[in-house]
């Protein structure tokens, strides 16, 4: 049986539809993630799941059982959905052992694993005040392990962390999956966020689901421009250049990524191409190049040694396998 089965789900506020006929569903330990711009329907989505917001029309089943909305029950909530707001908010002059002991529903063994797996054991004397971004975000996270959730749905969770707290909130999140069997649902602005981390991912627009998929699908097949830019640069690939990479009219793919290409010297191996920039980028080297009138973008993982005022250098597309979604 399934963890969760949203069926049918829409929300209007008004005229307009923030959710429209929402369809999916979820097994237990599934990563699920969910993609769109702002506005496109993520939050009042997890809402929904977690019992907070009504819906106006279809159901969401957890474990088989309906899910009530505000109107149907007193209390909002279900006690096995926990929701985790990217405006969470801790109550200040609290020492963070005060505000896990208010809401903790576990055994005080599984609260110091709780504590261990989200790193507060050295906060717990502090006072909610004294915390960092980062540290808050995890007392959060921890306050909302205590309540005994067996679905955990996160809103923004990586949002206005630096590199640092970022890279620990994933390996905390990590940890919740693996050592308390915890599903959960993700949203996130971050590409890389999501395509390491997710099983699937929903990509919402409007409202409306446009595209599902594994991270490799939606990456590499995306069902149109807007998908392809929240999940990182892309070329689109014109019909004039369609004839000179044989492997895309088969696919009838119309966005490639910049690791598709690699440059060359090889004459048999590519195109004459313009080069219009070259940009360091860390760890890889960022290559524009004109060809056919359309503007490609090119990742070199190596120093490429191109001479900038040379006007062509020779570009070839990696061999992938055919991969195409009907």
């Amino acid at each position: 049986m399934s963890l969760l089965t949203v069926a049918g789900v829409s929300k209007k506020e008004k005229e307009n539809y923030l959710l429209k006929n929402i369809n999916f569903v979820q097994l237990h330990g599934q990563k699920i993630a969910i993609a769109g711009e702002t506005g496109s329907g993520k939050s009042t989505l997890l809402k929904i799941i977690a019992g907070l917001v009504q819906t106006d029309s279809g159901e969401i089943l957890f474990e088989g059982t309906k899910i009530k909305g505000p109107f149907e029950k007193l209390l909002p909530g279900h006690p096995y959905i926990a929701y985790l707001s990217q405006n969470f908010e801790l109550r200040n002059n609290y020492r963070v052992e005060e505000l896990l002991q208010m809401a903790c529903k576990v055994s005080d063994m599984d609260a110091i694993l709780i504590n261990n797996i989200c790193k507060i054991d050295h906060l717990l004397k502090r006072r909610s005040n004294e915390l960092s971004g980062g540290e808050r975000q995890r007392v959060a996270f921890a306050k909302t392990l205590v309540t005994a959730p067996k679905f955990l749905l996160l809103d923004e969770p990586f949002s206005n962390l630096d590199a640092i707290h970022r890279s620990i909130l994933k390996s905390v999140i990590a940890d919740i999956e693996q050592r308390l069997n915890t599903t959960c649902v993700l949203v996130s602005h971050d590409p890389v966020d999501l395509l390491s981390w997710a099983d699937e991912i929903i990509v919402l627009y409007q409202g409306k689901i446009i595209q599902k998929g594994t991270p490799e699908e939606i990456y590499n097949y995306p069902v149109n421009e807007y998908v392809a830019a929240l999940f990182g640069k892309y070329c689109i690939i014109s019909p004039q250049l369609v004839d000179l990479f044989p492997s895309l009219a088969k696919d009838k793919r119309r966005f490639l990524r910049p690791n598709e290409f690699v440059l060359t010297s090889n004459k048999n191996e590519g195109l004459d191409v313009d080069i219009v920039d070259v940009k360091f980028m860390g760890n890889y080297f960022e290559i524009a190049v004109n060809v056919r009138g359309s503007k490609l973008i090119i990742n070199a993982c190596n120093n490429p040694s191109i001479n900038r005022d040379h006007a062509f250098v020779r570009l070839k597309l990696e061999a992938q396998q055919s991969h195409h979604l009907e």
